[in-house]
C-alpha cells in the first residue's frame, strides 16, 4: 500500500510539473504574440506616416527624415527579434519615429493626431514650454516648443549620458554627437551645463526637484535606451564637429 501510495505521489508531482511547463510554454507564446503584434501595429502606422507626409519647409524635412530612419530600424529590429524583449525595443524604435513623425504634422500645421504612449527612454525628461537663447563660448543656441527656421531640429526627449534633455526644438541636434560618443560629446555637454544649470533656471521653477526626479524616472528604463535613440540618430545635419542646443524653463519635472 506505501509503494503504491508513493508511486500515486510521484506520479501527480511528474503531472503536475508537466502541466505547469505546458502552462509557462503557453503563456510565453501568447506573450510573444501580443509583443510582435503590438510592435507591428506601431510600426506599420509609422510607414503611413513616413509615406504621406512631404514638405520643404526645414523642420518638416529633418522630422521627416528621423522618423524614416525609425522606420527602417524597427524594420530590422523587427526581422531580428526573437524574444518578448527584443519586439518592445522594436516598439519603443517605432513609436519614436512616430514622435517625429507628428513633429513634422505640427510643422507642416497640420493636426498631430492623438497622443502617443510614453516613450520608456524619456520618463521624467519634461518638455520644453517656452523659447529659450543663451550664448555659450561665443556661439548662439535656441530652443523652444514650436518649430521655426532657426530651431529646424526636433528631439522627443530623453537622456544623454544620464542627464535629461527635455522635447523640444533646438537649434542644433546637440544630441547626436553626444550618444554616438564622437569628437562633439564634450561641447555638447558642457552647453546642456550651461543651458540647464540651477543659475539659468528661471526664479521658482525648482530645477534641482525636477532634475532629481526625472533622473529617477528614467533610471527604470535605462535598459531599453539611453536618450531614446534606437536607430542611430546620426543623420541629418552638418556637424563638423559642433555641437549646440537651446533650452527651456521648468517647472515641476517640466523644463
Amino acid at each position: 500500500m506505501e509503494w503504491f501510495l508513493l508511486v500515486v505521489l510521484i506520479v501527480l508531482i511528474a503531472g503536475g510539473g508537466f502541466w505547469m511547463r505546458r502552462a509557462s510554454a503557453a503563456r510565453h507564446v501568447r506573450e510573444l504574440g501580443d509583443a510582435r503584434a503590438e510592435a507591428q501595429r506601431w510600426y506599420e502606422r509609422l510607414g503611413g506616416q513616413v509615406m504621406n507626409l512631404h514638405g520643404d519647409d526645414p523642420a518638416v524635412r529633418q522630422a521627416l527624415v528621423d522618423a524614416g530612419e525609425r522606420y527602417t530600424a524597427a524594420g530590422s529590429q523587427l526581422e531580428q527579434a526573437r524574444t518578448v524583449r527584443q519586439f518592445a525595443l522594436a516598439r519603443e524604435t517605432a513609436l519614436e519615429g512616430l514622435a517625429y513623425a507628428r513633429a513634422a504634422r505640427v510643422a507642416l500645421g497640420l493636426d498631430p493626431g492623438p497622443d502617443l504612449p510614453p516613450l520608456v527612454a524619456a520618463q521624467g525628461a519634461g518638455q520644453l514650454t517656452v523659447e529659450r537663447e543663451v550664448d555659450v563660448q561665443g556661439r548662439h543656441f535656441k530652443a523652444g516648443p514650436r518649430p521655426g527656421n532657426d530651431t529646424p531640429y526636433y528631439y522627443p526627449g530623453g537622456r544623454v549620458h544620464g542627464r535629461p534633455v527635455p522635447s523640444g526644438w533646438y537649434s542644433q541636434p546637440w544630441w547626436k554627437p553626444a550618444l554616438a560618443g564622437t569628437a562633439g560629446a564634450i561641447g555638447g555637454l558642457l552647453i546642456f551645463d550651461a543651458l540647464f544649470s540651477p543659475a539659468f533656471a528661471d526664479p521658482g521653477y525648482g530645477y534641482d526637484a525636477g532634475y532629481t526626479e526625472g533622473f529617477e524616472d528614467g533610471s527604470a528604463g535605462a535598459d531599453i535606451g539611453d536618450g531614446g535613440d534606437y536607430g542611430g540618430d546620426f543623420g541629418g545635419g552638418d556637424w563638423g564637429g559642433d555641437a549646440g542646443f537651446g533650452g527651456g524653463d521648468f517647472g515641476g519635472g517640466d523644463f
